[in-house]
């Protein structure tokens, strides 16, 4: 076997490097990642005429993930099967700490080091963004954090809390991660082999109070932005302004990143990138879509979340 090594992020490969493999096995450590592969590899597949998918340009993704005695494994047939997006109402929003609290009435040594990396360091360093991964910047946001913490009074924070809340990290169990490694591989087997019927679709193992693991389909979502092609419709007011719209894209159950977007009939209304069509088209944010749109209108939206891939809206007012 020849393993081959490539640092850096997975953004930075192009669609073609992706295609270049029989299986994908995902062993990645949060929830955007997870989201960005499963788009890229979803839009791999081509479509005949009648809509189906051609399953030579079908990559399999093997899904593993580890959070402290729980795991999962998940086999993903694009577009065949239910992909990542389709469950992503089962990951909770990251979590965060009111600012109010934060900065006045801190009661958790996570608010101690919130206020250090989210205030301190800007104030400190307003030109140099947090490294996470430098001992250095740790280890001040952590000294930081400590003295804010001594001041309140408040017992707890520790470096590897610091370490925990600033990279989200969740401590690792080498049983946990043997036992769900060991699922990935045995299903990638499957999957190259066809020596068996390979697991549909999801795995779930809990170890905390003894060893249990249950199995069970993952249904995919009829108006998956990833897997369907459907057309999303979403009811607004008359006085929704297109910031709001963007905003809703945001926090609600799409959570898109930096959403653009394009109609139909009216053209561009908001692009992101590059700057200078961000800025031609900052004012429409401010505006009513009902000025901006017809009602029914089609929306054509682009989020780095998905990429190679469009989201299709009709927007339809109260």
């Amino acid at each position: 076997m020849k393993v081959i090594a490539h640092h850096g992020k997975i953004q930075d490969k192009p669609p073609s490097f992706y295609a270049s493999f029989n299986c994908i096995i995902s062993g990645l450590d949060n929830v955007e990642a997870r989201r960005w592969l499963n788009a890229t590899v979803c839009g791999l597949v081509e479509l005949d005429d009648d809509g189906d998918p051609d399953p030579s340009t079908i990559v399999p993704i093997v899904d593993g993930g580890t959070e402290g005695f729980s795991g999962q494994a998940r086999v993903i047939l694009p577009r065949i099967t239910s992909c990542f997006e389709c469950s992503l109402d089962a990951f909770p929003p990251q979590k965060s700490f009111p600012l109010c609290t934060v900065a006045e009435t801190p009661r958790l040594p996570e608010h101690c080091i919130a206020y250090a990396f989210t205030l301190q360091w800007p104030r400190e360093f307003p030109d140099r963004k947090l490294d996470t991964d430098s001992p250095d910047d740790m280890k001040w946001v952590y000294e930081q954090a400590l003295t804010r913490a001594e001041k309140f009074n408040i017992p707890g924070v520790t470096y590897m809390l610091t370490m925990g809340v600033v990279k989200n990290i969740i401590p690792a169990v080498a049983s946990t991660n043997a036992i769900v490694a060991a699922a990935c591989v045995n299903e990638t087997v499957k999957l190259l082999t066809f020596c068996s019927q390979t697991l549909n679709t999801y795995m779930m193992y809990m170890g905390s109070t003894g060893v249990y693991s249950h199995t069970f389909v993952y249904e995919r979502k009829d108006d998956c932005p990833v897997c369907t092609s459907t057309v999303r419709k979403m009811t607004v007011t008359k006085k929704t302004t297109l910031n709001e719209l963007l905003q809703q894209l945001r926090d609600g159950e799409l959570r898109l990143k930096s959403p653009s977007v394009v109609a139909a009939g009216s053209g561009t209304l908001y692009m992101q990138k590059p700057p200078s069509l961000e800025k031609a088209t900052r004012p429409n944010l401010d505006l009513a879509l009902s000025a901006l749109i017809k009602e029914g209108e089609e929306l054509t939206v682009t989020d780095p979340i998905f990429p190679n891939l469009n989201l299709s809206l009709s927007i339809y007012f109260e």
